[in-house]
């Protein structure tokens, strides 16, 4: 196996890499690194000679403002120490108001808009952080992130542990009421949180239902807060697994229908994006 270069999204909890020949992936793997490890966790990928590297996430600085094109910086070098790597990583953006900030989601982005062409709207981002980005004209006008999947994974994997959420699915009856429950009333989430663990406690509650009341109280709450940037706009949803499917089914409910799109295939098309970019 041989590449003209690797691709890599590197995010906080997930570090991926693709090993290309061009635009074409070669091989592909998915598991946790460092940035101390970089060169170990590639090296049956590296030749002898030099490496480019291209990654985005976390790795780099945060750079332009918006409203910009979402590669509007190039690329960044970054002296790792390991001789076999040229490290070039793409910068993140900022927003002055609200302050904000995203790394690895400017690619995204840059794919989606790769893979549709004069495409205008707001794209939601889905993950450990959610991000609405409104997108115009080929550039990122503005964007909100929410914590919200990063809370969900606190409250599951932490104090909620005992009552194994984690690995159920949801139940979408469920999801919908505590949906339209926490849009309604958004200054009761946290309340309604506390009400299923209590209700798993005192009442039983399967886990499937629980599940849901915890998701539909935290989207919900997004939601409405949100709601300037999805009202009245084409909608695209960026994600992948029961998540991402539950902010299109969320949408939905509130007469915005949003298309779908898989988040692996943007965040690559949006590193060959760049890598066009470089090499011209």
């Amino acid at each position: 196996m041989s590449q003209d270069w690797i691709a890599v999204d590197w995010g906080r909890s997930r570090q991926r890499a693709w090993a290309m020949r061009g635009t074409d992936v070669r091989d592909h793997r998915q598991q946790h690194a460092t940035t101390e490890n970089l060169a170990g966790w590639l090296s049956d990928w590296l030749t002898s000679d030099q490496n480019l590297v291209l990654a985005c996430g976390v790795l780099g600085p945060v750079g332009n403002a918006v409203p910009c094109k979402p590669l509007s910086e190039g690329l960044w070098s970054i002296d790792i120490g390991a001789p076999r790597i040229e490290l070039r990583v793409i910068p993140g953006l900022r927003q002055s108001a609200p302050l904000d900030l995203m790394q690895g989601d400017e690619t995204r982005v840059e794919g989606f808009l790769a893979l549709n062409k004069n495409w205008d709207g707001v794209i939601c981002l889905v993950g450990e952080e959610t991000r609405w980005v409104h997108v115009s004209a080929g550039e990122i006008v503005s964007f909100q992130s929410f914590l919200t999947g990063a809370m969900f994974d606190a409250l599951v994997n932490g104090r909620l542990s005992v009552h194994r959420l984690a690995d159920v699915q949801t139940d979408r009856t469920a999801f919908a009421a505590a949906l339209s429950d926490a849009m309604a009333k958004p200054e009761r989430v946290m309340a309604r949180l506390h009400e299923a663990h209590a209700a798993r406690i005192l009442d039983g509650l399967e886990p499937a239902e629980a599940r849901a009341r915890l998701l539909g109280a935290l989207i919900g709450a997004e939601l409405a807060a949100a709601r300037p940037f999805w009202l009245g706009q084409q909608l695209a949803v960026v994600g992948d697994g029961e998540l991402a499917t539950l902010y299109v089914d969320a949408l939905s409910e509130q007469g915005a229908p949003a298309a779908l799109a898989d988040e692996s295939r943007v965040t690559l098309e949006g590193l060959k994006s760049a890598w066009r970019q470089l090499t011209g």
